[in-house]
C-alpha cells in the first residue's frame, strides 16, 4: 500500500531501524499491553518492545499460546500473560487490573486482536452469526480495550494504536465484514483523539503480511510480501516520541515515515490529513 508519494517499505528500512531501541533499551520503564499477541504481527510488536526495555503484559484467548510467547521472549523483561477474548467486557476490565495491580501504570496499548473471514460469497450467502462476529471482534473488541484503557494512559500522555488495514479504504467484494469493522475503527480512533486528547491515538495498517489470518484468502498471496518485522518496526517509531505529530491519523507501516516527514508533515500537523472525511471532486 502506497498512497502517498514516498517508497514502499516492506521489511526494517533506516527510519525505523530497531536496534538503537534494542541496544540502549530506550523503553525502559515503559509498559506496553498487546491484544492478539499470541502469533503473528502481535507476538513480533512484543518481541520488538520487549527487545526495547519494555514491561509487557500479552493478551490472547488462550493461555497456552501466550505461554509460547512468554518462553519465546525469556527472561529478559517482565512478562504478564493474561488469558482475554476482547469481546467479553468483564475479561477487558480483568486486563487492565491485572495490569496496573501488576505494574502500576500504562504507556502503551496496541489493540492488535483481529477477525477476517474467507471472502468467498456474498454477505447473504453467509452465516450471520459469523459475520457478525467479525465485526464484534474488529470494532467492539478495540472500543473494550479502550474504555478501560484510556483511563490510565491519560495519567501517562501515552500511545493508544489500533492495527487496522489497507482494506478499511476499500469495497473488496465478499469481504464486507472485515472492510465495514476496519473502516469503523478509522473514525473511533478520531473520537479517541477528540475526546482524550492528552492520548496519542494512531491507527495503523501493518502491510500485507502472510499471517494465519490473511492466509484464510489465499487469493491474496502475491499481495503478502511484508515481514512480520515491519510492523513492530514501525511501533517502535511512532511511539517513541518522534511522530507523536501522527496522532488522530491512519498510518501505513508501508509508507517510509522519514519521506512522510520531509513531505506531508505540514498538512498532518495542520489537521484534516490522513482522516476519514467526505470529499467532493471539485
Amino acid at each position: 500500500m502506497s498512497d502517498l508519494d514516498v517508497t514502499a517499505r516492506h521489511d526494517i528500512y533506516p527510519a525505523i531501524d530497531p536496534e538503537p531501541h534494542f541496544s540502549k533499551k530506550t523503553y525502559s520503564g515503559k509498559v506496553v499491553l498487546i491484544t492478539g499477541a499470541s502469533k503473528g504481527i502481535g507476538e513480533s510488536i512484543a518481541t520488538f518492545y520487549a527487545k526495547a526495555g519494555a514491561k509487557l503484559v500479552i493478551a490472547a484467548r488462550t493461555q497456552t499460546t501466550l505461554d509460547g510467547v512468554q518462553k519465546a521472549i525469556g527472561g529478559s523483561t517482565e512478562v504478564l500473560a493474561v488469558p482475554t477474548d476482547v469481546t467479553d467486557t468483564k475479561a477487558v476490565e480483568n486486563l487492565i487490573k491485572s495490569t496496573i495491580s501488576k505494574f502500576g501504570r500504562l504507556d502503551i496499548v496496541v489493540a492488535n486482536a483481529g477477525k477476517a473471514d474467507p471472502w468467498d460469497k456474498p454477505f447473504t450467502e453467509k452465516d450471520p452469526n459469523e459475520w457478525w462476529k467479525t465485526i464484534e471482534v474488529n470494532i467492539r473488541g478495540v472500543y473494550n480495550v479502550a474504555h478501560y484503557a484510556i483511563p490510565h494512559l491519560e495519567k501517562t500522555s501515552g500511545y493508544f494504536i489500533t492495527i487496522s488495514s489497507g482494506a478499511a479504504h476499500m469495497c473488496i467484494p465478499f469481504a464486507s465484514a472485515y472492510c465495514v469493522s476496519k473502516h469503523a475503527t478509522l473514525r473511533l480512533n478520531e473520537f479517541i483523539a477528540q475526546e482524550h486528547p492528552t492520548v496519542k491515538a494512531i491507527n495503523v495498517h501493518p502491510g500485507s503480511i502472510k499471517t494465519d489470518t490473511a492466509m484464510l484468502n489465499p487469493a491474496w498471496v502475491p499481495y503478502m510480501i511484508d515481514t512480520l518485522q515491519l510492523p513492530a518496526g514501525t511501533l517502535l517509531a511512532l511511539t517513541s516520541g518522534k511522530y507523536d505529530w501522527f496522532h488522530n491519523t491512519f498510518v501505513s507501516s508501508n509508507w517510509d515515515l522519514a519521506e512522510v516527514e520531509a513531505k506531508y508533515k505540514d498538512k498532518i500537523t495542520a489537521g484534516n490529513f490522513l482522516v476519514s472525511k467526505f470529499s467532493v471532486p471539485q
